[in-house]
């Protein structure tokens, strides 16, 4: 049989094929051996360009995406390490402490810039920088990217995995939840605090997160938070999901987006994870230095996700929006809807709590230098619907008596310019027209605006007129007498038929609807009240 040219040429292709498939086959072989000698291999620094040290490679390479085939199958969980400090940490020691029981697993640490000093890794764990380099793709930088696997186990600096069993363990419970409500399944660790369960109520229109105890039980807590050191299971799927997947702090970062989503988290009280590296740092500077951390990066999360007051389990409060030494959190306001009001939020509670202070503050100011005063307008209405102020407010309005003005210092001399007192509040004439402006500080112009009305044939009227609908006259006999009420947390002045005071300036039913000041830009949804 004789064989032509093209035969030759073919059969000589297949030869190369199957040498090829041989060498590449013997090669996988031999990388699967070196990988279960992980535990006991040599261990490197990670470095930009090297894997994933640095912001990781392009997919596909050499050292691709997370979770490839390892011991001949495909491993489920990849673990993940959010939370270290650069300057003391033992993410090493918790790389081989893995990788040494399920040398199969991948294992991620992730860090917002490349850690310096530079971490020393076991060969098969890899580093994820956050931070976008130029000369990388988008993708290099993006963490589900590079995780292939079904779950993801967030563990802590310092923990240990002594029994390779306990991750199928806590896949088991996550996969008997049957994806209802748990979309979490978490361990404890062996450390000085124990973890506890906490129920976490987050209300962004108020802008504050409430943390309160849960119940203690028995293994299998069900709660929206916790506190404390644990190894937490999740799908991977939720995890990226979520709209800042690995902020920092982690926790708080985590369970404050799955409380919103209606998602819980189950606490057993085993299996274990051992800690024997507590505490994390050896030296009182270090404990200093990651505190304080902690605490810039709590309070950078915090005010990205919109939260300036934190209710404690103890009951302490924490707050992160403006102060006496800090602008307000809304700029000038345009057609009477503050900014936040198109976000669907009320007022920022720590400018409420300001407007309460300098609003008590003012008062006491008037009433000492014997000032008539009264609640005007919305904080009228604010007084009789909730004793407070309307918690979309963004001022106080007082009306006073004009011919009063002379007894009071803060007042008598402001034609000459402002008056900032000794406690730090601004007193001054408004620009506006001829009513006066006390501005909670020099840097923070929240304000109780002071309206001179001054009584002309039985009725009160006065020389400056905004554009608002209920800055009108009105008879004095609604001051005569005027009669004390609660509001935002003082006994204050207002008329005496506080009804027809304000349906006079409102209209009729204005108690019974409450609305937005500018309902043509922004009208309130009274269903969510």
């Amino acid at each position: 049989m004789r064989i032509t040219f093209c035969q030759a040429l073919l059969s000589g292709a297949i030869i190369v094929n199957l040498l090829i498939l041989y060498y590449v086959s013997r090669a996988q072989q031999q990388m699967m051996e070196k990988r279960k000698e992980l535990g006991h291999g040599p261990r490197r620094a990670a470095r930009p360009g090297s894997g994933l040290g640095g912001g990781l490679g392009v997919l596909g390479g050499e050292h691709g995406a997370v979770g490839v085939e390892a011991h001949g199958r495909n491993p489920r969980v990849t673990v993940l390490l959010r939370e270290f400090e650069n300057f003391e940490n033992y993410v090493g020691d918790v790389a081989n402490s893995f990788l040494r029981q399920r040398p199969e697993l991948p294992f991620l640490a992730v860090a917002d810039v490349f850690p310096y000093p530079p971490l020393v890794l076991p060969e098969a764990a890899r580093l994820l920088v956050l931070s976008p380099s130029p000369e990388q793709p988008p993708q290099a930088h993006r963490p589900e990217f590079h995780v292939q696997t079904e779950f993801v186990l967030l563990v802590p600096d310092g923990v240990e995995l002594e029994q390779p069993r306990v991750v199928e363990r806590l896949i088991k419970e996550l996969e008997g939840e049957g994806g209802g409500p748990v979309r979490l399944v978490a361990a404890p660790v062996l450390a000085r605090s124990a973890v506890q369960c906490l129920h976490l109520r987050v209300n962004l229109r108020e802008w504050t997160a409430t943390y309160s105890p849960a119940a203690s039980g028995s293994s299998g807590s069900v709660c929206t938070a916790l506190q404390g050191d644990a190894v937490i299971l999740i799908r991977t799927e939720d995890l990226f999901n979520l709209s800042v997947p690995l902020g920092r702090p982690l926790f708080p970062a985590l369970f404050v987006q799955t409380s919103l989503r209606g998602w819980k988290v189950k606490l057993l009280e085993s299996p274990c994870f051992s800690a024997n590296h507590r505490p994390l740092f050896s030296s009182a500077h270090n404990q200093w230095k990651a505190d304080t951390r902690l605490k810039e990066a709590t309070g950078k999360l915090m005010r990205s996700f919109g939260l300036k007051r934190l209710l404690m389990p103890d009951g302490k409060e924490q707050w992160y929006g403006c102060s006496k030494e800090t602008p307000r959190c809304f700029v000038t306001v345009q057609d009477d809807t503050p900014d936040y009001l198109y976000l669907d939020r009320w007022t920022p509670p720590c400018c409420l709590r300001s407007l309460r202070e300098t609003t008590k503050y003012v008062i006491n100011v008037l009433e000492s230098s014997g000032v008539r005063y009264w609640l005007e307008g919305g904080s009228l209405l604010g007084a009789v619907r909730h004793q407070d102020i309307i918690p979309w407010d963004y001022d106080v309005d007082l009306g006073i008596y004009l011919e009063d003005v002379p007894n009071c210092d803060h007042l008598k001399n402001l034609d000459s310019g402002s008056l900032v007192d000794a406690n730090g509040y601004v007193w001054e004439r408004a620009v506006e027209g001829d009513f006066y402006r006390v501005q909670y500080s020099e840097a923070n112009h929240l304000h109780v605006d002071l309206w001179p009305f001054y009584p002309r044939n039985g009725v009160m009227t006065k020389d400056t007129w905004t554009e608002h609908k209920q800055d009108v006259e009105f008879p004095e006999h609604f001051l005569q007498p005027l009669v004390p009420m609660p509001f935002a947390g003082v006994t204050a002045y207002g008329p005496n038929n506080h009804r027809a005071f304000l349906e006079l300036k409102f209209g009729e039913g204005v108690i019974e609807n409450p609305q937005y000041p500018n309902p043509a830009k922004k009208r309130l949804d009274r269903s969510k009240l």
